[in-house]
This record gives structure tokens, sequence and C-alpha cells, in this order.
């Protein structure tokens, strides 16, 4: 690699963010306000000087090289740096800007966080959120996202973040059924799929329940919290779905075997960043404010915030 500390300028940086976040030099040009041959034709420069492609070419866009996200991270936090700085100087209180991408599942958004991203959005008018929804864990070294918020209790050595509660589950059924004294000796159930075979309420189910008595199986929290409250069958939830759809209602306590950490979580690089940081103790402000509801006790029972990572 040519010596790219003696030759890069700020200008180079701007424009690799400017066709990171894009993903197409046209788009690049009209956001650095230049026309599309000068864009070409200095990133081609910048790759030169660095003797390495910053860009994979295909038909649906750019996308960044392991090197051009290493640039462009880069670019991100200088890019932070000088307005800080530039704000700070001006005697202004720097507000964390930017985008932040989450990764979490679509029970945890739909059921807890999403009024909490919307007071965050309202506190942080300047802060863009990329919302990620799955089961499958991204790779944040890889900027796949910035924060993850996922329930587990391994989270991954190369992650920093804290613990902000445990989740608990129980067993549930539709509040218009009428159930048994001992609906697990009788009812239909319904259960996750093999896709989440690492949660231990889907282990009870494969060891526990007998194929005739399975109602339905599904790939989603969320859609087995539905199918519950539709009659399908009995099931283990989480709590904070549980306990607040009116759909629904406990027939069991919650068993603390089958509970798992809720961690907020991000990559060692990002966590001193404002635009994390700001979020990072916002969900962890508002999920401690629901740590009765999450681990299935009243409010007042609810223990305080264990430990972090870093």
């Amino acid at each position: 690699m040519k010596e790219p500390a003696r030759t890069l300028a700020w200008d180079d940086f701007r424009l690799i963010d400017a066709v990171a976040a894009t993903r197409s030099l046209p788009a690049a040009a009209g956001r650095l306000g230049l026309d599309h041959s000068t864009v070409f034709r200095r990133l081609n420069a910048i790759e030169a000087t660095l003797d390495q492609p910053l860009f994979e070419r295909h038909r649906s866009g750019y996308t960044l090289t392991p090197a051009g996200e290493e640039m462009a991270a880069l670019a991100a936090r200088v890019d932070e740096d000088i307005t800080a700085v530039t704000r700070r100087l001006a005697g202004q209180a720097p507000a964390p800007s930017g985008e932040v991408r989450i990764a979490t599942s679509d029970s945890l958004l739909s059921d807890l966080l999403m009024p909490m991203l919307a007071r965050f959005r309202a506190a942080n008018p300047a802060i863009r959120l990329d919302v990620v929804t799955g089961n499958a864990a991204l790779n944040l070294s890889r900027r796949d996202a910035d924060v993850a918020v996922r329930a587990t209790d391994a989270p991954p050595d190369t992650l920093v973040g804290r613990r902000a509660a445990r989740i608990a589950w129980a067993l549930y059924g539709a509040a218009w059924v009428e159930h048994s004294a001992d609906p697990a000796e009788s009812a239909h159930w319904v259960c996750l799929g093999d896709n989440l075979s690492g949660l231990k309420v889907v282990r009870f189910a494969q060891a526990v329940v007998a194929p005739g008595r399975l109602a339905a199986r599904f790939d989603t929290v969320l859609g087995l919290a539905h199918a519950v409250a539709a009659g399908i069958g009995v099931g283990h939830l989480p709590c904070f779905i549980g306990d607040s759809w009116p759909g629904l209602t406990r027939l069991m306590p919650p068993d603390p075997a089958y509970a798992s950490d809720l961690w907020l979580l991000t990559h060692p690089d990002l966590r001193h960043t404002p635009r994390v940081r700001a979020l990072m103790d916002h969900l962890a402000e508002a999920i401690a404010a629901k740590r009765g509801l999450i681990e299935g006790t009243s409010p007042q029972e609810a223990p305080a915030v264990s430990s972090g990572r870093g």
C-alpha cells in the first residue's frame, strides 16, 4: 500500500463516505455538489493511491470492500470529530447526529422498543434510525449494524454493552378459550421452529410435547404470539408480550429455567460515538422502567440493572 496518510485529503474521505452512503456515483455526486465524471475520476485516483479497490461494482450499485469499510468508518469518525470541535469552539453543545443502524427481533421491536425509539427520535431529531429485524446475528464488526438489541445468554466476546434486563417466559393461552386446570397436560400446543432451537422453551417443546398435541410451529416469536391469541394452542411467550396483550392470559407462573438476558450491544470502536452512546443510554433507561413487565414481576419487585461489558 502507498502512503495514504500523506496523500489523501479530507475531501477524499468525504467522497468515500458519500459513495458508501448512496451506493451510486450520480447520487454521491449530487450529495457533494460535483458532476458524475469528477466523482468517477477522483474515486479511481483514491483507489490508485491506496493500491486497492474500496468498492465492488455491481449492477445494483457500489458495495464496500473490507478496505472500503475501514476507510468509510474512519471518514465517519473524522466527520463527527470535526463537527464536535466546531460546535464546541462556537460555544454550542454538540448534539448527536447521523445514522444509527439497529438490529433486533420483530417481537422486541413491536412490543417493547418502538415507543422507546419514538421518544428517542423526539429528543434527538438529528439522528436517523435504520432498523433491521430478524433473528440472525448480524456482524457488527462489518457494520451490518451499529447497535444490537438481543435476547441471549452468551453475547459475542467481540462486542461490548450492558445487560438491561432478564426476559421471563411463561405459558399463555387465548383469553377467550376455557382452559383446564392443567392446560400443559390437556391442551394443543404451538411452539417456535427449529430456527430458534437455541431458546430453552423450544427445546422444552421438542422434548415434552407429543407430536399429536402440537398444532403448529412458527419461525418468529411475534407469529407465535398471534397464534396463541387466535386460540390455535397454548404456548410459551415472553412476559412482555403475554402480560400486555389483552387477548392473552397467563396460565402458569414464569419458569426461571426459560429466561434469557436482554443485551444492548455494540462494537468497541463505536461505543464512544455520540449517536451510538446516546441511543444505548436512552434504551437502557427506558428498558429499566419496563423491567417489571419484562421480567414478569411487578415494577416494585424488579431488581437493579446487572453487569456491563465495557
